[in-house]
């Protein structure tokens, strides 16, 4: 056997097995193209003139927008969706909706409260969106993880979390407290060595990570997956937080819509009575998504001013609250049961995971 026979199995290992192509997966859901931009946004920001400049709103509207609105419009598309999940369907928006009108007549106690658990839930939700998409790459590619090394996985994936639980200002540890403590000089202090360390701690993790799973497990982690954990440590360490804001939440609906596009077409295509092909279904989807995107972001503050509240408040609640439930579906529809349409899809043409005990 030539050497090029021995290599090309552990190359293929490596790169894993794509959904599209590795150059789209690497790109845009392993956030390859995140990390360019963001070199590039960050080290000569005058080259990008038009993600600093107000139309940038029109860049949000079709990246992070419609990233939240598709997880909505692909609750009510599975092919289950008539008959799983209809306390998502039905009471999630009316509660939505009943909180939005109590945050905005209790903005100083309830409004307040409600945006400090967003602002804390939201860098939880990147961290278990990294987890989730590296181990469906796993499985797929076969890398079956042991117990031991998805408990491993899932704690890398949150360091940026934990990090941004215990230092952010107005979230997590701030958010909690009332008497002030963390404002002292040596607290700060304290904290900004705390984020520094985490931040080593965090990157020098991922290379273990890979390393601990290549020495135990039969195949080894492919790289996508490493670099899904990198990427979202780079969106919430290295940059300032009003970059992070920017920047990580246009990556990740970008990778979000990726994934959920190519999970409903998939599910389309496999529809006995399908007579469409991909394109049909990826446009339909992403206009649903975009069209939502647009009325929730735009149309529903609007409405609320209308009814006399001030425009900043309006906004404010209602992207608290539209985040908020974009937490909580995502948790129900991308379940990787081990007889669901989901595992089903990571499965398919690739080696097909242990019954697996494993939530994305």
């Amino acid at each position: 056997m030539s050497q090029a026979e021995i290599q090309k199995p552990l190359f293929a290992s490596l790169i894993g097995r794509s959904f599209v192509h590795p150059a789209f997966d690497y790109a845009f859901i392993g956030g390859g193209l995140s990390l360019l931009v963001i070199a590039v946004a960050v080290f000569n920001p005058g080259i990008l003139p038009f993600f600093t400049g107000e139309d940038f709103r029109y860049f949000i509207l079709v990246s992070n927008n419609a990233h939240f609105a598709s997880s909505t419009v692909r609750l009510y598309t599975k092919p289950d969706a008539r008959n799983s999940m209809p306390i998502l369907k039905t009471a999630l928006p009316l509660v939505g909706l009943a909180v939005v009108t109590l945050c905005l007549f209790r903005a100083d106690s309830v409004g307040y409260n409600v945006r400090a658990f967003y602002f804390t839930w939201s860098p939880y939700h990147y961290a278990a969106q990294a987890y989730g998409l590296s181990v469906m790459y796993c499985y797929r590619s076969g890398c079956q993880l042991t117990t031991s090394n998805k408990r491993l996985l899932w704690w890398v994936c949150m360091l940026p979390f934990f990090s941004n639980f215990v230092t952010a200002n107005g979230a997590g540890l701030h958010w909690l407290d009332f008497a002030g403590w963390l404002n002292d000089p040596t607290a700060i202090s304290i904290l900004s060595e705390f984020k520094s360390v985490m931040r080593i701690v965090a990157f020098s993790a991922v290379p273990f990570l890979f390393w601990r799973i290549w020495r135990s497990e039969a195949n080894p982690m492919p790289l996508i997956s490493a670099l899904i954990i990198f990427t979202n440590g780079v969106w919430w360490f290295t940059l300032s937080p009003p970059q992070a804001f920017i920047w990580a939440t246009v990556f990740h609906g970008v990778q979000y819509l990726a994934i959920v596009i190519i999970f409903h077409v998939k599910d389309q295509l496999n529809q006995p009575n399908n007579r469409h092909g991909i394109a049909y279904h990826t446009l339909l989807f992403y206009g649903a998504s975009l069209a939502l995107g647009y009325g929730l972001f735009y149309g529903f503050p609007r409405a609320f001013v209308f009814a006399g509240f001030t425009p900043l408040a309006s906004v404010w609640y209602t992207v608290a609250v539209i985040n908020i439930h974009h937490f909580i579906v995502d948790a129900f529809i991308w379940r990787l049961k081990p007889s669901g349409d989901n595992r089903g899809i990571v499965d398919a043409g690739g080696t097909p995971a242990t019954p697996a005990t494993v939530t994305a």
